[in-house]
């Protein structure tokens, strides 16, 4: 129980996980439950007493509120399967074939044995920093397959504004942008200026919150106020959703619709997923210094992304347990194989940090430039440069 309390405690106020129904969340949209009694609205006999101000929609009070930061209920977590793989509303099943629900599960479970391998690697030295993915294969996969081959993805780490949103639709590209960031980034001002000029500009873009809890040691109760990263969306008048990140079918789902509106309405959505960061935010962190074990093995056995589609590809008769054994195996000397190839190539050469920056190399850079070599003939028999690209 107090591990589950702790769970709800790193999502912050987010509510409502398990309502089904994919629905997007108006700018302005009525009928919210709110925090304090209904007030009495005044009523107004022409439109001469009814506000004109440009820019906000409203009506006249004639007493003194201000407006508290829960007036609106928590916005619900639109969910396709439960924890056990079932799909809870027939209709908001995607009805996939059985060819792309394996891709699915391999690619997951691919990028989990690549972490692995490259996370190991890492710690022996092999390669000097990494990024791990565990528990959230369900966001990247997920989102991804519901984009077309000409979309634009702005990935993390980090990301650009909306520049490229602009330009196709005035293009008439027929594309969608989607930048991926998390909760964390949401705090940095680059994100409400996106926000801000993609409404204003009306660009075709997909802004993906991956919300897993942690901006490196940062839990989101010390993140933000208020509930979450979707609320902000009608702030800047954009449609926005809140998903079940660790719910493949739920972010495909959302994604494709996003997809499909932003291209033909041209304007921007914003998907918030909610899912949990298992391992370490990278190579460089040890985050048993802010979190417990048990939290962290909470998610891990009880709400994993592999583990829920594993489920539901096992109750449709497409997967079992030999099946799984085999693709471990393969999955696994496929990577190695792959990592021992890339091992065996030259570095490249250490000119090319100057380099594809600047049109013409500034005073400062050639400084720099100048600096490396004289190290590098001063001490060069401390660096392989045998292993270099000439």
């Amino acid at each position: 129980m107090a591990v589950a309390a702790a769970a709800a405690r790193v999502w912050g106020s987010s509510r409502g996980l398990g309502r089904v129904g994919l629905l997007l969340r108006r700018p302005g949209a009525r009928g919210l439950a709110r925090s304090h009694p209904q007030r009495q609205q005044q009523h107004f006999s022409s439109l001469d007493d009814k506000p004109q101000f440009p820019g906000a929609s409203a009506e006249f009070i004639d007493k003194l509120e201000f407006i508290q930061p829960n007036v609106i209920s928590g916005i619900p977590i639109y969910r396709v399967m439960d924890r056990q793989g079932q799909i809870i509303n027939p209709s908001e099943d995607p009805h996939l074939p059985q060819e792309k629900v394996l891709k699915f599960y391999k690619t997951m479970t691919l990028l989990n044995t690549m972490d692995r391998i490259l996370y190991e690697s890492q710690r022996q030295g092999r390669i000097s920093f990494y990024m791990t993915n565990y528990g959230e294969e369900g966001t990247h996969v997920g989102s991804a397959a519901a984009l077309d081959s000409t979309d634009l993805v702005f990935g993390q780490y980090r990301e650009a504004a909306v520049g490229a949103a602009y330009a196709a639709k005035r293009a008439n590209a027929n594309r969608v942008i989607i930048c991926y960031f998390g909760e964390g980034a949401a705090s940095e001002g680059d994100a409400h200026a996106g926000f801000n000029f993609a409404a204003t500009l009306e660009c075709p873009i997909i802004f993906f919150c991956r919300n897993n809890g942690y901006a490196i040691s940062t839990p989101t109760s010390e993140q933000y106020r208020g509930d979450g990263i979707a609320a902000r969306g009608p702030g800047y008048g954009i449609l926005s959703i809140r998903v079940d990140g660790n719910d493949v079918f739920a972010v495909y789902n959302a994604t494709k619709e996003a997809r499909r509106r932003a291209v033909a309405e041209n304007q921007p959505f914003l998907i918030e997923a909610m899912t949990y960061r298992i391992g370490h935010h990278s190579t460089s962190d040890d985050s048993s210094a802010y979190r417990s074990v048990d939290e962290v093995n909470y998610w891990d056995k009880q709400d994993h992304p592999i583990s829920r589609l594993r489920h539901y590809l096992q109750s449709c008769g497409w997967w079992d347990d030999e099946q799984e054994k085999a693709w471990r195996k393969q999955s696994r000397k496929k990577v190695m194989e792959a990592f021992e190839q890339a091992e065996r190539k030259l570095k490249p050469s250490p000119s090319l940090l100057f380099s594809d920056v600047y049109q013409e190399m500034p005073t400062q850079l050639r400084k720099q430039q100048e600096s490396l070599a004289r190290h590098l003939q001063a001490y060069g028999e401390h660096y392989p440069l045998d292993h270099f690209e000439k």
